[in-house]
């Protein structure tokens, strides 16, 4: 998501420190990295359930079964399994590694395309909605994204102003469609703001069970001189995020779409510390989808895959006594939805033919699928932007030129034989380029004249201001072969 690294994966296991012996937590895993990222509340210890009660609840229950053909039957056994009630909350990954994570499973698409079939992020949306709603009493969906512009890995924002939830899963995704072309996708990527606001929302209903379904691109932010052993800031915030809202009715489902990497997802699925119980499932999306069975089986498995732990879940906060208990923590205060121009990054404008086509932020050509996507609005009554785009549209532009597209943080100065380039941090060690995948033989450290660019930057905003395109480089850059 916010980052990539293509450096073989260590397996991972950590001396964690939460730093708060009173909470009970006997973890595993550790931490050098300080984090801005501050927890809005803390655990009681009156909840923790000692590792020998916890493997006792555990064999207490069993999952449902596998063999299932389509979403009613998995549905049904729910249903059969205990399960009598559950709120489902949606939390969306915007971050920009969204562009090129779709290259192998979505024909090379960014992953959150909207055009006549539904892209990943609909369907998993669409599978477990409809598998949940039956369960669901009032149908209302509390929706969020983050990892945007506005986000990066501090806060989310709501699909609507003043935290207004979606009417069922046939308004999130309606809403998500509307929210996608405002976005300014960025990074990096922590699952702990989404998780803490989960909780502020399970704690303030009273206690009711909830599940979390976070749909991503990738796994939390590991930055490339986090060493092994070690966790970077966004995967402590996670662990400890994670761990925290096992003091509560909150079930938490991972769903992994797009090209991966899974490694350390499938880690945290396996290897999170001591918790009430066992409160996390990843499920890998593409795999499941990719297979050569019927679509209504596809679906049946990945709605089982995600959803077979929920029974057992659900019993284990009856048993622990966690459900119809306020905690009256404070609630994290999402930000509203982002008030952009309705233009995507991944969007550019074409002044002579006077429409909008859509294509890569790295100079790949747009799809058939992409060209016809735009006519299908214009067959179906939808507006289609036919105006120059903004100051925002431009400033935006360059961004996306200039800084490094997995830590969206420091300047792009490391340039690879395909072309594309990163900052000189985030690709130093990398073995394939995280946008092509092409294997890396060459590396070339490229030199911001940083006075020239700024010069160049507001000169090109004031243009874009009266309507005048820029064809030119914004920067000029003087180049050295590293060693």
């Amino acid at each position: 998501m916010g980052q990539k690294d293509s450096k073989p994966k260590p397996s991972y296991s950590y001396n964690y420190d939460h730093g708060n012996t009173s909470s009970g937590y006997n973890s595993r895993y550790s931490t050098n990295a300080s984090s801005s990222y501050s927890p809005r509340y803390a655990p009681s210890a009156d909840n923790y359930v000692q590792p020998e009660a916890h493997a006792r609840l555990q064999k207490k229950y069993s999952r449902i079964g596998d063999d299932y053909r389509s979403l009613s039957q998995v549905t049904e056994a729910l249903a059969q399994a205990g399960l009598e009630s559950s709120n489902l909350i949606v939390g969306i990954d915007f971050t920009k590694s969204n562009e090129w994570t779709g290259k192998l499973s979505f024909n090379r698409r960014c992953l959150h395309d909207i055009g006549s079939t539904p892209n990943p992020y609909e369907q998993a949306i669409s599978i477990i909605g409809r598998t949940l709603s039956v369960f669901d009493e009032d149908n209302l969906i509390p929706c969020f994204g983050f990892g945007d512009a506005s986000t990066h890995d501090q806060e989310v924002f709501s699909f609507y102003p003043e935290n207004r939830p979606c009417n069922g899963f046939e308004e999130a995704l309606e809403r998500y469609r509307e929210i996608v072309p405002t976005l300014r996708l960025a990074g990096p990527t922590s699952f702990a703001p989404i998780i803490e606001t989960a909780i502020g929302i399970v704690d303030n209903t009273g206690g009711q069970y909830h599940v979390l379904l976070i749909i991503a691109d990738g796994q939390v932010t590991r930055s490339v001189d986090t060493q092994s052993g070690q966790l970077s800031p966004q995967e402590h915030d996670t662990i400890d995020a994670i761990v925290k809202a096992s003091h509560f009715p909150l079930s938490i489902v991972l769903v992994g779409v797009g090209d991966g990497p899974w490694d350390m997802m499938h880690q945290f699925d396996d290897n999170i510390p001591a918790r009430s119980f066992d409160n996390f499932q990843f499920v890998n999306f593409t795999d499941i989808m990719s297979k050569s069975i019927a679509p209504d089986r596809k679906e049946a498995e990945f709605a089982l895959s995600a959803l077979m732990e929920i029974p057992e879940q659900y019993k284990a906060t009856l048993d622990l006594q966690l459900l119809g208990r306020r905690q009256r923590i404070p609630p994290r205060i999402p930000l509203p939805p982002p008030a952009r121009p309705t233009y995507s990054r991944s969007t550019s404008f074409d002044q002579q033919s006077g429409v909008y086509s859509r294509s890569s932020s790295f100079g790949l050509q747009p799809s058939g699928f992409q060209q016809q996507s735009e006519s299908f609005k214009q067959k179906q009554g939808q507006p289609v932007a036919t105006s120059a785009p903004d100051t925002y549209t431009s400033q935006s532009s360059l961004e996306g030129r200039i800084l490094c597209a997995l830590c969206m943080n420091k300047s792009k100065d490391l340039a690879f034989g395909c072309g594309h380039q990163t900052c000189y941090e985030c690709g130093k060690n990398l073995v394939r380029c995280p946008i092509c995948q092409q294997h890396i033989t060459t590396r070339i450290r490229t030199i911001l004249n940083f006075t020239v660019l700024h010069l160049v930057i507001g000169v090109s905003l004031l243009i874009a201001i009266v309507g005048v395109q820029v064809d030119s480089d914004p920067y000029k850059i003087s180049v050295k072969k590293v060693n």
